[in-house]
């Protein structure tokens, strides 16, 4: 099947003082047209651990410039993908192609090509969504997890504040990304990074998922991916042997603490989250100390 699609033209990234990282293409992942997926690939090739972190809604991987380099400079190698429809990735045109298994596969294939191993999961909203549900069906590559403002979405419902969020979403004639994340994390964003987020959407045309991915997540039984959230909670809750570590941003009303309590239940030897008072949804933008009390947590200072 050819999927229709607009790639952002790269001089749109061209003002990035606080992510001079260069992007690494990918166009080869099985079932996806020749789609063209970006990442960030820093670090230690070989190094022992791998971080792969992954950006939710409606953010990119410039959502972990503030992370990257913790992880990096304690000898530890960091991939950073951007999801299709966001960042420097391909966009589908046709809102209709945003499914959830068209994302958790992308990824799934991603990680099989680059052949990661020894994976510390580091996520955040969809990017929990998608990738708490990716470690059951490929345990033998994954060891530890960062876990941030997120859920396992599993056709039970969701917080009024999500609700809120899914219904301005659709009704918004434009999603205003850069507004948006700047208005969620406050003094922590400047404009530099305004400019960043908007960058991946030069108009309307390009923002397919921004609009769709809100009402795609599995609330409702029956809703593609709640199967595979019932099945990743159990595996968290009983399978899961690996070390975890979580973070919560206080002030996200989608996404806090009281859904993120909840998950910790879920996550089998969960210990007492890092919550970090001020930190809204985006809870990365506070993410040197995260990631900083999560390397001291997993003993994996240089």
């Amino acid at each position: 099947m050819s999927i229709e699609r607009l790639r952002t033209p790269e001089e749109r990234f061209s003002v990035l003082p606080g992510f001079t990282y260069q992007p690494n293409y990918i166009n080869s992942l099985d079932g996806f047209d020749s789609m063209r997926m970006a990442y960030i690939d820093e670090g230690v090739p070989d190094a022992e651990t791998t971080f792969l972190c992954l950006h939710g809604e409606p953010s990119w991987s410039y959502l972990y410039r503030k992370m990257i380099p913790v992880f990096t400079e304690a000898g530890h190698r960091v991939i950073a993908p951007d999801l299709f429809g966001f960042g420097r990735s391909d966009k589908p045109v046709d809102d209709n192609v945003y499914t959830f298994d068209f994302h958790r596969n992308s990824l799934m294939r991603f990680i099989e090509s680059l052949d990661l191993k020894n994976i510390t999961l580091v996520c955040q909203d969809w990017g929990g969504l998608l990738g708490l549900t990716l470690p059951m069906d490929m345990p033998e590559r994954f060891t530890r997890l960062l876990v941030m403002n997120t859920a396992i979405a599993a056709g039970d419902g969701a917080s009024e504040g999500f609700y809120h969020w899914r219904n301005f979403s659709v009704g918004v004639p434009e999603i205003p990304v850069g507004g948006l994340i700047a208005n969620d994390a406050r003094s922590e964003v400047n404009l530099f990074d305004i400019v960043a987020y908007d960058a991946p959407y030069p108009d309307n045309r390009y923002k397919a998922g921004v609009r769709r991915f809100p009402s795609i997540v599995p609330v409702d039984p029956g809703m593609e991916g709640a199967e595979l959230g019932l099945r990743a909670r159990d595996f968290w809750s009983k399978t899961w042997d690996g070390d975890s570590f979580m973070a919560i941003g206080m002030r996200d009303a989608v996404l806090g603490e009281k859904v993120m309590e909840a998950m910790r239940k879920i996550i089998k030897n969960c210990p007492e989250p890092l919550k970090i008072e001020e930190a809204g949804h985006f809870v990365q933008e506070y993410g040197r100390e995260i990631a900083e009390k999560a390397l001291a947590h997993f003993q994996l200072q240089r």
